[in-house]
């Protein structure tokens, strides 16, 4: 596996984790937190899009801009989505 991939996933994993955090208030973790779930999501969602896919490095071993946009895509989404997931365990878990 190549290294830039899951860079790329990881940055925009915590960039997708933070944006979570800002939008849905009630899930926020500080951004510390959101960073963290969102580099974790990162790379579990870009990791798991490049296997549904298929996509990734291109053919000749180089990037191109459609595996540097599935990277982002699954490193965003996936930090968001981990993110939004632990924000809400924490909340049921402060009510009880």
């Amino acid at each position: 596996m190549d290294i830039v991939p899951l860079l790329i996933q990881l940055v925009s994993g915590a960039v997708g984790g933070n944006a979570v955090g800002a939008t849905l208030k009630k899930f926020d973790l500080g951004i510390l937190g959101n960073s963290l779930a969102g580099i974790l999501g990162g790379g579990l969602g870009g990791t798991i899009l490049q296997s549904v896919l298929g996509a990734g490095a291109a053919p000749d071993g180089g990037m191109d801009i459609g595996s540097i946009l599935s990277s982002i895509a699954g490193g965003g989404v996936g930090g968001g989505l981990i993110m939004a997931i632990i924000g809400a365990v924490k909340n049921m878990m402060a009510k009880k």
